[in-house]
């Protein structure tokens, strides 16, 4: 039997909203819930009213002799909606006649290997673990905010791996809307060149920086624009797309509305934020720009009717939105009451054509945010949204700025709910980082360039100084002070210095080769348990996305290493020789063991330096890119393995002051005296 289309336009207090027209549709012409409650037995189906019937559950219903199928959700919660409406009306068919059913039908009878709870089933022992970052803007080339995020990302994707976890992560650029057709006029080039030019220097950026991404989606990609207008259509097929005129304050910058009214044949809604939200002179708050006056007939999102769809998902997945403080910022959005808004532009060209009407194109966000999806998609001709589905989401965690956090945490998920597909396990909104007080970015005029910092300072200077030093989800500030002392003494100082005395002890007493398992060298000794009960805490805390923290505790078995090799003075001991001399030599494998597990845990961080310091310990490149969580228990080292020649991991950074400091002879005689007792030691 044919599938029916049928009108599943929704009430707005009182007030029925016209459908977008598409094909033709089957119409019913009465919706009161009064002649709803009439259907008492299963006898008393007018087919006519069933559509409204299924409106009121928070479902829409296709009707045929077999029975009646649920399409994709509309009202309520993911989890509870099946039921409810098999308990509302008892001549339900749970079960959907394949026939009629589309791949965005989400019956209560699923397969096993469906999408189930915000969770992908998967025959397979291995995890998946799907991390995105933002789609980046390509109005112009990346900036530290940018890279923060990314770095972030990457050391998560990195960790998870050493989980044994299967990642995808997922980064890449948007390309699409009126600023990046602007900034492509002030080139003086193509819309389509401008973003090829801006896409290829994130990519060369991610590469100075180590970024082990694994897809990179662009927006101008063919499969993506393939699946947006997919998503579109199901979208318009729930009922939640319809035409309206507006007007209201438009900031160019954000690509959004920050004050509207919107109009139709039989209502005047006001959506969105209030002017109050505004600064002076009707300021974005954001950008500190004016925004301007704008009249539009467009097509607009019911994103209103997913109140309490959103309210009944937050309640009962309170991880959902992280850290804690943003999920308050989101509760207060959903509580004060969602608002409808526009998802296509009839004055914006460069973008993807909204399928049912050639005259207007998709709106920036309401396109970008299916590149999460699009990008586990296979690069074939017949990419399609299911297909790209079931290739790993829902993503399992969403890592943003906190400034695009409402259209990740009500926007998004709404969508999703209308369209029958899973919403995220979590989205993490994270701080800005600030130069003189204020957020960096491009609008602003104000950014701290990654790819300078990265060649004056190196990847795992900037990777560690960003993750350890600013707490993940809180602002930061960036100094150039700052950043110099911090990795100076944590990394050249606490751990390269720690690792090229001990070499140098060894090479000097012991041929370069370990004389003892590290196993047997720490037997009696407390230092073994310090370090494993570090390691557990830096375990925990990257799990819970709490970066600054793992870094602080990895960092921390550094402290400790050099406080037992200064405690027990090897060199001296070599020098006493018989019993002493043994014990002094147990002591460099047991600080050679602790550098080789701070390799392994700070990888997710500082990979590069991590590989430095694996590759003096002996191990191969092979043998590193092999390494585990596994691998940071005691008892890697074995006896007879050897060092390669000690050489400084990190070089110590010079700033301004230690520059100026060179030509002072009393300085350079106590530097001397400091060169002397390593060569000693």
């Amino acid at each position: 039997m044919p599938r029916l289309n049928l009108d599943v336009g929704r009430w707005l207090d009182g007030m029925q909203r016209s459908p977008v027209p598409s094909e033709p549709m089957v119409t019913h012409s009465q919706r009161t819930p009064e002649k709803a409650r009439k259907l008492r037995a299963f006898g008393e189906v007018d087919t006519e009213l069933v559509p409204s019937l299924a409106m009121a559950a928070g479902r829409a219903l296709l009707w045929s002799q077999t029975g009646i199928a649920a399409v994709a959700p509309i009202s309520s919660s993911m989890r509870f909606r099946a039921k409810r409406l098999a308990s509302s009306f008892p001549f339900l068919v749970c079960r959907c006649p394949s026939s009629l059913v589309s791949t965005s039908v989400r019956c209560y009878n699923r397969p096993q290997s469906e999408v189930v709870s915000g969770e992908l089933k998967t025959s397979g022992k291995e995890e998946n673990f799907v991390l995105t970052t933002p789609l980046y803007y390509v109005n112009a080339p990346p900036h530290m905010g940018s890279a923060y995020t990314t770095i972030a990302a990457d050391a998560i994707a990195r960790f998870q791996r050493l989980l044994g976890k299967r990642v995808v992560f997922i980064t890449g650029t948007d390309e699409h809307g009126e600023k990046i057709a602007a900034a492509a006029e002030a080139s003086g080039s193509s819309p389509s060149e401008h973003c090829d030019t801006i896409s290829q220097s994130y990519k060369i950026l991610w590469k100075e920086l180590d970024i082990s991404y694994d897809k990179f989606i662009r927006t101008t990609d063919q499969k993506h624009e393939a699946i947006v207008k997919e998503f579109y259509s199901r979208v318009l097929n729930n009922g939640d797309i319809y035409r309206a005129d507006y007007e209201g304050l438009y900031c160019v910058n954000c690509e959004e509305y920050k004050c509207f009214y919107a109009y139709s044949k039989v209502y005047t809604l006001r959506l969105l934020a209030d002017e109050k939200e505004l600064l002076e002179n009707n300021c974005c708050p954001m950008h500190l720009k004016p925004c301007v006056l704008r009249k539009e007939d467009n097509y607009f999102f019911a994103l209103s009717k997913y109140q309490k769809a959103l309210e009944d998902y937050i309640s009962s997945n309170p991880d959902f939105v992280k850290p804690s403080f943003r999920l308050n910022e989101v509760q207060g959005w959903i509580t004060n009451g969602l608002k409808d808004f526009s998802i296509s532009r009839s004055t914006v060209e460069w973008g993807i054509p909204v399928p049912n009407d050639k005259t207007q194109t998709i709106y920036v966000w309401f396109d970008a945010l299916l590149g999460y999806i699009t990008a586990l998609s296979e690069d074939s001709e017949q990419s399609n949204l299911q297909q790209a589905v079931n290739s790993g989401w829902p993503a399992s965690l969403h890592l943003i700025g906190k400034d695009i956090l409402r259209f990740h945490a009500v926007y998004w998920p709404a969508m999703l709910l209308s369209a029958g597909l899973s919403i995220p396990n979590m989205v993490f909104g994270h701080g800005f980082l600030t130069k003189d007080g204020m957020k960096m970015g491009k609008s602003l005029g104000n950014t701290l360039e990654p790819m300078d910092l990265v060649q004056k300072f190196g990847a795992d200077a900037v990777r560690y100084f960003f993750l350890r030093e600013v707490e993940f989800g809180n602002d930061g500030d960036y100094s150039e002070e700052r950043f110099v002392n911090i990795v100076n003494a944590h990394l050249a100082n606490t751990i390269g210095n720690l690792l090229n005395r001990t070499l140098g002890l060894l090479k000097k007493n012991c041929q370069s080769t370990l004389p003892y398992d590290s196993i047997f060298a720490v037997e009696g000794n407390s230092f073994k348990d310090s370090v494993s009960q570090l390691v557990e805490k830096a375990k925990y805390h990257y799990e819970n996305l709490s970066l600054s923290s793992a870094c602080e505790c990895i960092l921390e078995i550094g402290n400790v290493g050099n406080l037992y090799i200064d405690k027990n003075a090897p060199w001296s001991r070599f020098k006493q020789g018989g019993a002493s001399s043994e014990m002094a030599a147990k002591d460099l494998v047991i600080i050679l063991e602790a550098m080789r597990i701070i390799a392994a845990a700070l990888s997710p961080v500082a990979p590069s330096l991590c590989f430095r310091i694996y590759s003096q310990l002996g191990f191969s490149k092979e043998q590193f890119e092999a390494v585990t969580w596994d691998d940071t228990r005691w008892g890697e080292l074995k006896a007879g393995r050897v060092m390669a020649e000690a050489k400084p991991v990190f070089a110590k950074i010079e700033n301004n002051q230690d520059r100026d400091k060179k030509g002072s002879p009393e300085e350079g005689k106590n530097k001397k005296i400091l060169r002397q007792g390593l060569v000693e030691a």
